[in-house]
């Protein structure tokens, strides 16, 4: 069975440097206090800030809400990570 998620609108909308309200979400690459890199229809979506939380992740609707000290965002190609075909969990329990 192949899960494909259709296009859906990508948006962020940030206040204050400290809340990030993200959608068009595919997936949490990884995650730590100070960088959150998410797979985006855009491209990969690189956050790079100090005490970075995912404080809400709804995975079936692509919606992320961020909360820390947001100080970059940045985006890259991420046809070469939707190459390798997995998802994080099969790459975590391999």
């Amino acid at each position: 069975m192949d899960e494909k998620i259709g296009n859906r609108p990508h948006g962020c909308q940030m206040q204050n440097r400290s809340v990030a309200n993200l959608t068009g979400v595919r997936e949490v690459v990884s995650f730590d206090e100070n960088q959150i890199v998410m797979d985006t229809d855009m491209g990969l979506l690189t956050m790079k800030g100090k005490d970075l939380h995912v404080s809400r992740l709804t995975v079936e609707k692509g919606e992320v809400d961020i909360r820390g000290s947001i100080d970059s965002l940045a985006y890259s190609s991420n046809e070469a990570y939707r190459k390798e075909g997995q998802s994080l969990f099969a790459r975590l329990f391999k």
